[in-house]
């Protein structure tokens, strides 16, 4: 039996679709490729008139950023276009689970898809929001283009690490989530995790754009030394610290008085930072 011959001129991908980790093609689902060739998983909560700012969300280790849509969401209600990705090895994003060559992809992945936004929505303001690991890859972004955003929020960013952190990584409110890992903390990525920590440091005098930063002072994992760390070091005029006493590292996601708390501090912030960011000023 005679089988047709093979079309040189059909893509790879159409011979073989890109699945992500759980075998659903790439091409089914909002996705990026970065320099690496690697294809990041996409999403984008988008409010029902025109947006006023775009927000990049930036998810912590082990998680993904669907964990993130009910701040999205409330974000969406202020008019604010928000997108984000799972950062490479992460949730239905490709690389070995939990894997990073260098920090720095994860950082270089963000620009990308910063650029192609703003490429898409040309002269607004834009903003960061960053979680844990999310925190640290907010504070480099932010770093590496001084001026070019108008404001951060960090809700317990990894600035110092607890030295029990990589012990304690697994946390109970992921178990039912079968996009989170539960591998712990591979060595070479925590070698990568205290890297990011010793960039940040550095990172920190650079920091000129306004933040609101959000910390437990029960914070197993990122210890809330980091928080002091950061205001102390930021170079920000405009730069606030809410200390939730007794509360733990997920204050998004903690008992209702917190999380209705931080939700409410983020609304009241980033209304007020839109509204200044769009009478004009940077970026």
């Amino acid at each position: 039996m005679q089988t047709a011959p093979e079309d040189p001129f059909r893509m790879p991908e159409e011979r073989s679709p890109r699945l992500t980790p759980q075998n659903i093609p790439y091409q089914d689902l909002p996705h990026l490729v970065n320099a690496d060739g690697q294809y990041l998983f996409c999403r984008y909560w988008k409010p029902s008139g025109a947006p006023r700012a775009l927000v990049f969300m930036s998810h912590g280790a082990g998680e993904h950023c669907g964990r993130y849509d009910e701040l999205a969401q409330m974000l969406v209600g202020l008019g604010l276009l928000v997108f984000a990705h799972d950062h490479i090895g992460h949730g239905q994003s490709e690389g070995e689970r939990m894997v990073v060559s260098d920090f720095h992809v994860f950082v270089r992945d963000v620009l990308q898809h910063v650029d192609a936004m703003q490429r898409d929505h040309p002269g607004l303001p834009i903003f960061l929001l960053g979680h844990s690991m999310g925190g640290a890859i907010s504070i480099l972004t932010a770093a590496e283009r001084p001026g070019h955003f108008s404001g951060m929020v960090l809700i317990s960013p990894l600035v110092v690490a607890n030295p029990d952190s990589v012990t304690l990584f697994k946390v109970d409110i992921y178990n039912a989530d079968p996009l989170v890992c539960r591998e712990g903390v591979k060595v070479c990525f925590g070698i990568q995790l205290l890297n990011a920590v010793s960039r940040v440091e550095r990172a920190l005098p650079r920091l000129t754009l306004p933040f609101l930063l959000l910390q437990g002072s029960a914070d197993r994992l990122c210890d809330s030394r980091g928080a002091y760390l950061l205001m102390e070091s930021a170079k920000s005029q405009d730069k606030t610290l809410k200390i939730y006493e007794g509360a733990y590292h997920i204050l998004h996601k903690e008992l209702p008085e917190v999380t209705g708390s931080v939700f409410r501090e983020i609304n009241s912030w980033v209304s007020q930072r839109t509204a200044v960011a769009g009478t004009g000023c940077p970026p």
